[in-house]
C-alpha cells in the first residue's frame, strides 16, 4: 500500500510532484499560489482533478466555474481547460490511462 499526506506533503510551488505513475493512472500534487495559473492546455489523458486545499476557478467549454477544499472536475482527453488558483491552491490530479495516445511517452 502507498499513502500520502497531503496537508503535509512538502511541494514547491511551481514544481508538480509525481505521487506514482503506471501503466493505469499518473498522480500529481501541484502547488498553485494565488493568482497563478495552469494556462489553457489539453493533455491526452482523462484527467480528474480535485482541490485538495485553496479555491480555484476553471475556465473550459466556454464556461467559467468556481470551487474550493473538496471540488472535484473531470475532463475528457483532449478537452482544453484553464484552471486559475483564486487563493493560495493544492491540486490533486490524476491522468488516466497513463500515458494515453498522442503523449511523447505512449507506447503501442
Amino acid at each position: 500500500m502507498d499513502s500520502w499526506d497531503l496537508p503535509s506533503l512538502a511541494v514547491e510551488p511551481h514544481r508538480p510532484q509525481v505521487l506514482r505513475s503506471d501503466d493505469e493512472v499518473r498522480v500529481i500534487v501541484i502547488n498553485l499560489p494565488a493568482g497563478e495559473a495552469l494556462r489553457e492546455h489539453r493533455v491526452h489523458e482523462r484527467t480528474y482533478l480535485f482541490v485538495a486545499d485553496g479555491e480555484i476557478e476553471i475556465e473550459g467549454d466556454g464556461s467559467v466555474e468556481s470551487g474550493g477544499t473538496g471540488y472535484l472536475a473531470h475532463f475528457d482527453a483532449g478537452e482544453d481547460h484553464e484552471v486559475r488558483a483564486k487563493t493560495d491552491t493544492r491540486l490533486l490530479m490524476l491522468l488516466a490511462p497513463w500515458p494515453g495516445e498522442g503523449h511523447p511517452s505512449y507506447r503501442t
